[in-house]
């Protein structure tokens, strides 16, 4: 059995943006933590083979999560996902990618489970532990958390999820729940947003950033045509909070008929 893991540090819904991903990867704590977990969403944006590439130089530090997003540029890249109802980005970085690529996000796993000192077995997932595009928010029911949680081992105290864009840490029947937050389409405020795992302690991380650079480097690096609108949008968090959450709620089945 291998060691647990002294410091982890998660990154999610990176969205194909390079310059907050290297802000991020700067960090005094990222730099040191022994593993870096990636939960998910990784290419699906403006620089996907730029961002798949930098991950891939990261080596065996860089535990690697499949997306709903991920899943789908596979599936639109090989042609069994129809284009027609995709995002254009995801239509147009699914174009980008080589067959490497396409191979690295087509062999994905979720979840993966890896012990961490402090915490024991720590789930990572993206959505949900049994469904990558299933949504869980801070404030979602105790009866929806045990149906997600229903099939886990008991020793499997700590998850960590992403696919919602907005960082929280709650108890939930005694589990600790973890959402970073994004890196590359923030809800609510620019910069990226990341959680450490250390010492049995959380800490939800926001790296800044100079927020016009960004988007600069962004319309710089990448070949979308709408590349530099995209990312005054979703760079800038011109999503809010409070926008994302009345647009997820429903699909946390709060409301009847309101099940994915």
């Amino acid at each position: 059995m291998s060691l647990p893991v002294r410091s982890a540090a998660v990154l999610s819904d990176l969205h194909g943006v390079l310059p907050v991903l290297e802000a991020v990867l700067a960090e005094p704590d990222v730099r040191e933590a022994e593993l870096l977990f990636f939960t998910g969403d990784l290419a699906a944006g403006p620089q996907p083979v730029a961002v798949l590439d930098r991950l891939r130089g990261l080596g065996e530090r860089a535990v690697l999560v499949r997306g709903n997003a991920d899943r789908e540029l596979v599936a639109l890249a090989r042609g069994t996902l129809p284009a027609e109802g995709a995002f254009p980005v995801d239509v147009w970085a699914a174009r980008q990618l080589a067959p490497a690529h396409l191979d690295l996000l087509g062999g994905l796993p979720h979840p993966v489970v890896r012990e961490v000192a402090g915490f024991g077995p720590v789930l990572f997932c993206h959505g949900t532990p049994r469904d990558d595009e299933e949504v869980v928010l801070v404030d979602t029911r105790p009866a929806k958390w045990a149906e997600v949680f229903a099939g886990l081992p008991d020793e499997v105290r700590t998850v960590v999820c992403g696919h919602t864009h907005m960082p929280f840490v709650r108890l939930v029947g005694g589990r600790l729940v973890v959402n970073p937050g994004s890196v590359g389409m923030p809800y609510g405020r620019p910069g990226g947003s990341w959680a450490l795992l250390r010492d049995g302690q959380v800490s939800l991380r926001h790296t800044p950033v100079d927020v016009p650079a960004a988007i600069d480097a962004v319309a710089a690096g990448s070949a979308y045509p709408e590349a530099r609108a995209w990312a005054e949008t979703y760079v800038r968090g011109g999503v809010g909070d409070l926008e994302a959450l009345a647009a997820f709620g429903p699909r946390d089945g709060r409301r009847e008929g309101g099940r994915e």
